[in-house]
């Protein structure tokens, strides 16, 4: 089949039939066609083992792309030749497309102290500091990612202290809102006189935008004397180990942040199984 062709009705069924945002959609667009350029495919049966094995070697010799990136446009590959199969089309099998092997993935983290540095420059009693404590709040106490953030209206029943969000790959979830965040969120509420229906607001009415957000916290953890950089998803982060080295369960902990497989929530464990850190403190040195 021609690659264009078949690449369109790939992009169609993981948009429709999959259901994944335009984003996704527009990633896989890049990935298969960078393949297609990069290797001179114009049509499905070209693809083989070695033209597999000659794009993996230029993608690892592009410059310093990390592994986990170089997976990006496998993966993309995979699931194209996947859909080709199950579509009765005569193709490479996708178990031919095999993943550069990672290292354990490293997690951006705050100390304790940090993180109380960080709430220390929310204090202040402005629209722009209330509002600001209410983000680092909610996204402390929910563990949300910023997109799901930014799509929260302000119509929410904090009585519930519970909101059911929409996260990636169009999965529902439940989150929880903390008893402090709850009351910053209300503290904004009456303090703010704009219109807009989102939950956070901006100038002029507007609904913060994710970059917004990210801007808000890096400036926040710069006022704060934080030298390491500090995202929302830092903050995500933190809510994952804090609970987990807290003795919460793996599984509640993979539901409460929306994670598909237990295994990107058991990065988590390495740096927070406190019971093993205790049996190092109490027998080191006997």
């Amino acid at each position: 089949m021609e690659f264009s062709k078949a690449k369109r009705q790939f992009l169609e069924h993981v948009e429709l039939g999959l259901g994944r945002s335009i984003k996704t959609v527009e990633n896989y667009d890049r990935y298969l066609t960078t393949f297609a350029s990069i290797m001179k495919v114009t049509d499905t049966n070209q693809i083989t083992e070695s033209f597999i094995h000659t794009f993996r070697l230029t993608l690892n010799r592009r410059g310093n792309m990390k592994k986990t990136t170089q997976n990006y446009y496998l993966i993309a590959l995979r699931m194209f030749l996947r859909h080709l199969e199950s579509n009765g089309e005569q193709c490479l099998s996708p178990t031919a497309v095999v993943l550069a092997k990672t290292g354990m993935r490293d997690i951006d983290l705050i100390t304790a102290d940090e993180l109380k540095r960080l709430f220390q420059t929310v204090s202040g009693d402005t629209t722009q500091d209330i509002r600001d404590r209410a983000i680092l709040e909610t996204l402390f106490s929910t563990g949300l990612r910023v997109s799901e953030l930014v799509s929260l209206t302000r119509d929410i029943d904090l009585s519930a202290k519970e909101v059911v969000v929409r996260g990636k790959g169009e999965k529902v979830r439940v989150v929880f809102f903390s008893d402090s965040a709850v009351r910053a969120i209300q503290a904004y509420q009456k303090k703010r006189k704009d219109m807009s229906s989102a939950l956070f607001a901006g100038r002029s009415d507007a609904q913060l935008t994710v970059r917004s957000i990210e801007r808000i916290v890096t400036k926040r953890a710069r006022e704060a004397g934080i030298t390491k950089k500090v995202t929302p998803h830092v903050l995500r982060h933190m809510f994952a180990t804090t609970l987990l080295a807290n003795g919460a369960d793996l599984r509640a902990v993979q539901e409460m942040l929306g994670h598909a497989h237990i295994a990107t929530t058991q990065v988590y464990t390495h740096i927070t199984n406190k019971r093993l850190k205790d049996i190092h403190k109490n027998f080191h040195g006997l």
